[in-house]
């Protein structure tokens, strides 16, 4: 049971019922023994900086599940498989983004026309390019992306943040290793492969940043982005929520890649309104 005292008073929640835990202050006091608990329960653990950004995560020592064998597997993945995951990874990215401009009726022209030049294994970089343009179509001309600056970008990286941490989380519980991905392949990068799996995801977090009239990088607007796991979407035609849609997809991504399944079906897209619950208050 993890206890939280505060000025109002004291709350006691079930370890059980945790699966992320975001400590968004430099002022929060965590014991050791709740940090030892939660890595027991397959938790993640985030704690940001005095600009509240997400600064470092939980790594467990030993995972669940991992073994030597799942190891031998991953550090044998077909160059193949990897390469037309990543095609398919980069495809649900672009129609997700693609998608963020229909559901706001912004111009879609220029995305839908890179988006039929996407080549295996994305060669030619096309998900660069359609980023360009789907950003600058999304926020605005002059918008740039980058780590740091205005209020868009920092709940932008505050949501990716989350995305990642939540994929890192999946990957490990399903006996798999953060370090080797598909495509991104940094060696100062130890979440290579959440790295790769997240990308079509963060057009949800995207699409949540632009609904909002951001002055601030308030608290209520990080509590919206956190709140974003409980967004409600489609994945591979049922409503189902977006963490729990992040775990399916990331177990059929790794059944793929060690040859336990010959395709991937699983086809994402947005329900037709955004919960209200997902959305932050007085932002």
């Amino acid at each position: 049971m993890m206890q939280v005292q505060t000025s109002k008073g004291i709350t006691q929640i079930p370890l059980s019922d945790i699966a992320l835990l975001l400590v968004e202050s430099t002022q929060v006091v965590i014991t050791s023994q709740l940090i030892s608990k939660l890595a027991e329960q397959g938790c993640k653990v985030i704690f940001v900086d005095n600009k509240y950004n997400p600064i470092t995560e939980t790594v467990n020592y030993y995972a669940p599940k991992c073994n030597y064998q799942n190891l031998l597997v991953q550090l044998h993945w077909d160059e193949t498989l990897k390469q037309r995951l990543w095609t398919k990874v980069v495809w649900l990215k672009m129609n997700n983004q693609l998608n963020v401009l229909k559901n706001y009726h912004l111009p879609t022209e220029k995305v839908e026309q890179e988006i039929n030049k996407l080549e295996f294994n994305d060669v030619s970089n096309r998900e660069a390019v359609v980023a360009r343009e789907y950003f600058q179509e999304l926020f605005g001309a002059k918008f740039v992306r980058q780590d740091e600056g205005d209020t868009i970008n920092a709940a932008l990286n505050y949501g990716y943040s989350i995305l990642l941490s939540s994929f890192n989380r999946s990957i490990v519980q399903n006996g798999y290793q953060t370090y080797l991905g598909i495509h991104h392949s940094s060696v100062a990068n130890q979440f290579n492969l959440g790295s790769d799996l997240m990308e079509p995801f963060r057009p949800f977090v995207d699409y949540w940043v632009a609904s909002q009239k951001l002055g601030e990088f308030t608290p209520d607007v990080r509590y919206g982005l956190v709140e974003l796991l409980s967004l409600q979407i489609k994945y591979d035609g049922k409503t189902t929520l977006l963490a729990n849609a992040i775990d399916l997809f990331t177990k059929e991504c790794l059944s793929y890649l060690s040859k336990n399944i010959d395709e991937l079906e699983s086809v994402m897209g947005f329900v037709t309104e955004v919960p209200n619950d997902a959305i932050a208050d007085n932002v």
